[in-house]
């Protein structure tokens, strides 16, 4: 009698430990929660670079980012001619060249970018909302924007805690361990700890977008990771994304295929040393696997690689160069 009791209480336990269990699964990778509804058009028109310039004239500025995506018309994508190619793009205002590469056994996709102000380079939610497992294929999103050109971004909806900080809106400050980049208002990059800095800090000092994934490939034009580095319990070679930046309003973003015959993948040591070959002064590694998508003027550039088959994999959010 007390071994049947015995086994009972066992047969219980053990299925509130798997009950418990999914639902800790399901909660952390597929239950939907939307904490703020955005738009992804919030964006400043007419950034002040002038250091002389007065407050209120910033906040004046600042105050155009809470216009509706239907009536925010870019009198600058309107009005602006351009040419466009398979592999390029160009207006007065935006120049992408792409470029494939082969290298390490794998394809590699290089779009290089070279804008007349840093307004351009903008990151985007899926869905227009800010919020848990939140998300849509980098094309979807990029659509819903009007990208010219997008990568994926740093997947932060399956994160309890890093910073998001979009379009120079606050939505979750708080501090992880991992490295973070901070594009400012001016287009300049900086790598962070943040555990070093405050979000409301790196605000004040002109920081836009902040993208919480990493780590840090290149940072003061030197290589930060070593050939052991990797992302969590990632393989060796893998599908990757990354961004840099060269020169003032010189940008590149990368994206690699990977996990497939005809290309192998990158080891972040590779993908350093590669961004290095750009001339990257500082790049840092986005999510990557099936996430890495590469989107240009309507098409899917790479061949993203989710779960054995070549297609896309959902993402929290986008960055991307558009208007």
């Amino acid at each position: 009698m007390i071994i049947i009791k015995k086994n009972k209480f066992l047969i219980v336990y053990s299925s509130i430990i798997i009950l418990f269990s999914l639902f800790i699964l399901w909660d952390t990778f597929l239950n939907t929660k939307v904490y703020q509804v955005v738009s992804n058009t919030k964006t400043i028109n007419e950034i002040d670079k002038d250091n002389n310039s007065s407050k209120s004239k910033k906040n004046s500025l600042n105050k155009k980012r809470n216009k509706d995506k239907t009536s925010n018309i870019n009198t600058d994508s309107n009005t602006t001619e351009k040419s466009t190619t398979n592999n390029s793009y160009k207006d007065k205002n935006i120049e992408i060249k792409l470029t494939e590469y082969f290298e390490n056994d794998t394809k590699i996709y290089v779009a290089d970018i070279i804008l007349n102000n840093s307004k351009y380079l903008k990151t985007a939610f899926a869905n227009y909302s800010y919020g848990k497992n939140v998300t849509d294929y980098t094309s979807s999103i990029s659509e819903s924007v009007n990208a010219i050109l997008s990568i994926n971004g740093d997947y932060y909806g399956v994160q309890e805690k890093g910073y998001v900080l979009k379009q120079g809106v606050i939505y979750r400050n708080t501090p992880s361990d991992r490295e973070d980049l901070v594009i400012y208002s001016d287009g300049s990059f900086s790598i962070i700890n943040e555990k070093d800095i405050s979000l409301e800090k790196l605000l004040e000092n002109g920081a836009y977008n902040i993208l919480s994934f990493g780590p840090a490939l290149i940072d003061n034009n030197k290589i930060c990771v070593s050939e052991t580095d990797e992302v969590g319990k990632s393989m060796a070679s893998n599908p990757r994304t990354s961004i840099g930046i060269i020169d003032k309003n010189h940008y590149v973003f990368v994206v690699s295929d990977g996990r497939t015959t005809e290309s192998e993948g990158l080891s972040l040591y590779e993908l350093a040393t590669f961004m290095k070959s750009l001339n990257c002064t500082i790049a840092y590694n986005l999510d990557g696997g099936g996430s890495s998508t590469m989107y240009f003027n309507g098409n899917i550039i790479n061949n993203p690689t989710t779960t054995g088959s070549i297609k896309e994999r959902k993402v929290s959010d986008i960055v991307y160069i558009g208007y």
